[in-house]
């Protein structure tokens, strides 16, 4: 199986149109799904977060051209499409954000008819207290966030958030994630609180401890924090695991922890904003993904946690049996989902952001 998918990897930045999944001429598609909507699918997603081939492979399959654009994170995705959605037809939010943008009434309700391979899903991703029914969401992937590094360049295992938090022993080089939810949550579980406190006094204390540990961060990474630590610019990096295990793939001197504190657990979904002009054809692809091989294909390629229970039985046991990829009951258990807590949280939140980027 691992020869069957990954085969040479270009650079992983550079995959601007359509990597993706494995196996052409794969009759995976509902009947009816593709209606009389033009061959086209503007699709917005994640860097880095799509197979080798499968788009080019579904455009194989079904004759639909799929243009993909990018974004850096999901304030980035949310700010775009609340302006007004300028044509994306598939989106993939993550957990926190989808229950946003429900109640904002940005995402279209799924046709789960044109979807039969939900079906695949493992039964504890089935429901989702952010989107009950999964009226709005399939999911995609899951996984945590934590601390990559350069085995070589640090003395152990950064097993805790005061390694990049508060700690001047690997100054210069060390970097945090670009996005505030995440860089403050997790300063928020090193304090010993929830990473989804309310509490300004709780927050405040977590601004604090960013800005004194600022001068020895090197950078505020958008979603590139993998790339830093595999040129070298930095030891430690905090990223999302999949990212980290995707340069892990390519250098056996990095490494990847979970703090003890614990962190974030996500799960990103396949949603379909309002406003796209192709609804069935962003339904089919949604409905191809959630197909066991090129679900499998996409997981094996991009190294991240799939919900698809039928294509975890097509992966070898260096992916399934992963700790990095699925972590251990111990783990998830000091792990908190990221909640949508309402637009004033969200104000304290960004607020304290922005104080933390300009001291």
């Amino acid at each position: 199986m691992r020869n069957m998918f990954r085969g040479f990897r270009p650079t992983r930045r550079g995959l601007l149109a359509g990597a993706g999944a494995g196996i052409v001429g794969l009759s995976v598609l509902p009947r009816g799904a593709l209606a009389e909507e033009e061959k086209k699918l503007n699709f917005y997603n994640w860097d880095t977060y799509i197979g080798e081939t499968t788009l080019q492979d579904f455009n194989e399959e079904t004759g639909i051209e799929v243009k993909m654009d990018l974004y850096a994170d999901n304030d980035e995705l949310f700010a775009k499409l609340k302006e007004g959605n300028p044509g994306y037809d598939l989106i993939i939010p993550t957990n926190d954000y989808v229950e946003r943008m429900i109640t904002a009434d940005m995402l279209l309700p799924l046709d789960h008819g044109k979807i039969p391979n939900m079906s695949n899903i493992a039964p504890g991703f089935q429901e989702a207290s952010f989107d009950p029914g999964r009226k709005h969401s399939m999911p995609y992937m899951w996984g945590t966030i934590g601390i990559g590094y350069r085995i070589s360049k640090v003395e152990g295992t950064p097993d805790s958030w005061k390694w990049v938090y508060d700690s001047d022993k690997y100054s210069g080089r060390m970097s945090l994630l670009g996005d505030g939810n995440a860089v403050i949550g997790m300063a928020l579980k090193y304090l010993g609180f929830s990473l989804n406190s309310k509490d300004p006094a709780e927050i405040k204390q977590a601004e604090e401890l960013l800005i004194a540990q600022k001068k020895h961060i090197k950078v505020f990474a958008p979603d590139n924090g993998q790339d830093l630590l595999a040129s070298g610019e930095v030891d430690l990096a905090q990223e999302w695991n999949g990212d980290v295990l995707q340069v892990i793939t390519e250098d056996d001197d990095i490494g990847y922890a979970l703090p003890k504190e614990g962190g974030l657990l996500w799960q990103d979904c396949l949603c379909i904003p309002k406003g796209g002009a192709h609804p069935d054809n962003a339904h089919a692809l949604i409905n191809y993904i959630l197909a066991a091989e090129p679900g499998a294909a996409i997981a094996d390629y991009i190294q991240y946690a799939t919900a698809n229970e039928a294509a975890r039985k097509l992966l070898p046991d260096e992916y399934n049996k992963n700790p990095a990829i699925f972590p251990s009951e111990d783990a998830v258990a000091k792990g908190e989902a990221q909640l949508y807590l309402g637009e004033e949280r969200n104000r304290m939140i960004d607020e304290a952001w922005t104080r933390i980027k300009a001291a």
